[in-house]
């Protein structure tokens, strides 16, 4: 089994030290995030409302995907307790926050999932699991996809790529098979289909120093593939850039293309996208319910400002809801080309000119 960077010990399983690394000088030289904004003709990030609460409830997982940003694995013991739970679902019942977006790690692994699931129902929110797929096959959480459908949960779910040898060198061995019996079972459930009112994304991200192609071209050659090969069919496909952090900096790193892969990012930046980045839009909550501007800056721990609330017990949403947003050289991953968010491409191609 492959070790998460914490469990190897490796100097990259401090937040820290990817900081240092990301921040640090690079050749030729590269600008930093803000510097780019300005010479663009731009503002500072700024939060413009709280349409989704996303929250992070650990880093246990069923698996270990080398371009994970979490360094998620089943190594990895980190959980949120009920006690935080119960303080999310409080902020939500307070406010009128109309999303919650459930993340991980394997976030179905977490003890409280499904109570945090069925509370927010209650409360008539929106509720996405990020889900790996191969979850809802493993033993002990087959009932996975009936609770999901009973508490109308649109699944988001990660298959890189529709081709079973590039998946798995991105995903683990044995992975692919997996995601398409866990596929099979939600298409079953209605999941997918149009009209049925159960939803079901899919998310690509590329393998090596790539950028996403165009979402609307992929999903259309996803939809064909999965039909065709496997009789699969889902509502929509998500492209998401992977950014350097954890274990995707790690592979970086190794293969001394860290320079040349944030360069890329550089030189594709397309202030279009930036009134659009999730972040603008979105509190993050990480496992012990500290508070960031995004799952990236959480991995990072790049906390929010000093001046605001640290904690999801200390929730406000007038001063969270306009709040001025972190950034680092990282943020370039969500902007560059057609830009990249937890919701897909951030413009149409046309845009990304």
């Amino acid at each position: 089994m492959q070790l998460s960077l914490l469990r190897q010990k490796s100097e990259l399983a401090n937040a820290a030290m990817q900081r240092e690394i990301l921040e640090g000088e690079a050749q030729p030289p590269q600008p930093y995030f803000d510097e780019k904004l300005r010479s663009s003709g731009l503002s500072y990030l700024r939060a413009t409302g709280i349409e989704v609460l996303q929250i992070n409830v650990g880093k246990l997982c069923n698996q270990t995907c080398t371009h994970c940003h979490v360094d998620a694995g089943p190594d990895r013991r980190e959980s949120m307790s009920r006690e935080t739970a119960e303080q999310i679902i409080d902020v939500l019942e307070n406010n009128d926050i109309p999303t919650l977006d459930i993340t991980g790690g394997a976030p179905e692994m977490n003890p409280n999932f499904r109570w945090l699931v069925e509370q927010a129902h209650k409360l008539g929110r929106r509720v996405i699991d990020r889900c790996n797929l191969t979850i809802l096959v493993a033993n002990g959480f087959k009932d996975l996809p009936e609770f999901l459908a009973e508490h109308d949960v649109e699944v988001v779910a990660s298959l890189p790529c529709y081709m079973e040898e590039n998946c798995d060198s991105q995903r683990g061995n044995g992975v692919f098979k997996r995601s398409i019996d866990a596929l099979h079972r939600l298409n079953q459930l209605g999941y997918g289909h149009p009209g049925s009112g159960r939803k079901l994304t899919l998310v690509y991200n590329p393998t090596g120093i790539s950028l996403p192609p165009s979402q609307e071209q992929l999903e259309a050659t996803y939809r064909d593939e999965l039909k065709s090969r496997y009789g699969i069919v889902f509502s929509e496909l998500h492209t998401i850039t992977n950014l350097p952090i954890s274990r995707f900096l790690d592979d970086l790193l190794q293969c001394d293309q860290l320079d040349e892969y944030m360069q890329k990012l550089i030189d594709s930046f397309n202030p279009v996208t930036v009134d659009g980045v999730m972040c603008r839009t979105m509190v993050s909550v990480d496992w012990q319910g500290r508070l960031f501007d995004c799952d990236f800056n959480q991995m990072l721990s790049m906390g929010l400002s000093a001046n605001l609330p640290q904690h999801i017990s200390d929730f406000d949403p007038a001063r969270l809801g306009n709040r001025s947003i972190q950034t680092g050289r990282h943020c370039f991953g969500c902007t560059a080309g057609c830009g990249s968010s937890c919701q897909g491409a951030v413009v149409k191609i046309g845009a990304a000119q």
